[in-house]
C-alpha cells in the first residue's frame, strides 16, 4: 500500500498522486510497488528491503544522495485472551531529494497519527524536521507503553496476592520479555540518534539540533524507565517464586504430619488384630485408649516443632 500526503493550509492531507516534497507512506508493499519505488521514484532497493525486515536493527545509512534512518518503534498486539503483547518494529525513513518515504512491514500507530492529521504544526516538505518529529513521537510512545506495562504489573501483583495462579505468572513473564525488547531497541535507537546529532550524515540546523536533543533525552529517560521496571519485575518474580516454593514446603510438611498421625492407629490396630497371645490388656477399649494417647502425644510434639 502506497499513499501520498502533503501539507496544505497547515494540515496534513492525503493527495491522489506523487508530488515533489510530499510524504510517501508505504506499508507492506507488493513486488510491483517495490519496483515502482525503485524505478519511478529512484529509491534504493536495499533501503526498501531493509525497512521491511522485522529483525532489522536501528541504524543510519547513506547511499549517494539518499539517507536511510531505521528506528525501532513500539507496537502492541492483541492476545486471544484479550491482553496486550508489547514488542518493537522497525520503521524505515528514507530522506530522498524529491520526498520523504516511510516504509514499514505493518501499520504503525505513530505514523497513523501523522496520516490522520493528529499532529499539528507539521510541514512534510521540511524533511529533516519531519524526521525529527517522527523520532519524538516514537520516543513518547515508548514512554506511554512503559507506563502501561507498569500499571499492568501492579495489577497482576495484586492478583497474585489473592491467588497464586499460573496465569498471572505467565503474564509477568510476557511483560518481562516486552521490557527486554524495549530496552534492546531503545539502546539501538540511542546510538542512531547520537550519530544523527553529530551531523555528519544529516545536516542539522540549530532548531533541529535542539529538537534532536529533546528526542535523545526522551530516549535516555525511556531506557532508564525500562531498566528500572525490568529490575522491579525480576525481583517481583523471584519473590513470588520463593513464596510459591515456601507454600509448597508448608503443604508437604502438613501432609507428612497427617501421614504420621494416620500411621499410628494403623500400627496399633494391626498389632492387636493379629492372633498373638501375651499382649497387655487385649480389650477393645484399651486399644482405642492407646491410639488416642499416642495420637495426642505425637500431635503435640509435631505442633511444638512447627510441623503442623
Amino acid at each position: 500500500m502506497i499513499n501520498y500526503y502533503a501539507t496544505i493550509g497547515g494540515a496534513t492531507v492525503k493527495i491522489d498522486e506523487f508530488q515533489k516534497n510530499c510524504w510517501v507512506y508505504v506499508v507492506d508493499p507488493t513486488e510491483e510497488e517495490i519496483q515502482y519505488l525503485k524505478e519511478e521514484r529512484e529509491v534504493d532497493e536495499g533501503f526498501i528491503r531493509s525497512s521491511l525486515d522485522e529483525e532489522e536493527t536501528s541504524r543510519i545509512e547513506m547511499e549517494e544522495e539518499q539517507r536511510l534512518v531505521i528506528i525501532d518503534a513500539p507496537v502492541t498486539q492483541q492476545e486471544e485472551s484479550g491482553g496486550l503483547i508489547y514488542s518493537t518494529m522497525p520503521i524505515g525513513i528514507v530522506l530522498h531529494e524529491d520526498a520523504l518515504f516511510t516504509i514499514t512491514l505493518k501499520e504503525n500507530s505513530v505514523l497513523r497519527e501523522f496520516a490522520d492529521g493528529q499532529v499539528r504544526g507539521l510541514d512534510v516538505a521540511l524533511k529533516n524536521r519531519f524526521l525529527l518529529t517522527i523520532l519524538l513521537r516514537v520516543a513518547s510512545r515508548f514512554h506511554q507503553y512503559l507506563r502501561q506495562i507498569d500499571k499492568i504489573t501492579n495489577y497482576v501483583e495484586k492478583q497474585l496476592h489473592k491467588s497464586m495462579r499460573n496465569k498471572e505468572l505467565i503474564q509477568l513473564l510476557d511483560l518481562q520479555k516486552s521490557l527486554v525488547y524495549f530496552s534492546t531497541s531503545l539502546k539501538a535507537d540511542e546510538l542512531t540518534l547520537e550519530k544523527i546529532l553529530r551531523g555528519r550524515i544529516i545536516k542539522m540546523y540549530d532548531e533541529d539540533e535542539d529538537l534532536l536533543e529533546d528526542v535523545l533525552i526522551e530516549i535516555k529517560q525511556a531506557i532508564e524507565m525500562s531498566n528500572i521496571y525490568s529490575n522491579i519485575l525480576t525481583g517481583t518474580m523471584d519473590a513470588f517464586a520463593s513464596v510459591i516454593s515456601n507454600n509448597l514446603n508448608i503443604v508437604m510438611k502438613v501432609l507428612a504430619s497427617i501421614t504420621i498421625l494416620l500411621a499410628i492407629p494403623n500400627i496399633i490396630t494391626s498389632a492387636y488384630g493379629m492372633n498373638v497371645s501375651g499382649l497387655p490388656f487385649p480389650n477393645f477399649w484399651f486399644a482405642l485408649l492407646l491410639i488416642g494417647v499416642a495420637v495426642g502425644i505425637t500431635a503435640f510434639v509435631l505442633k511444638k516443632n512447627d510441623m503442623m
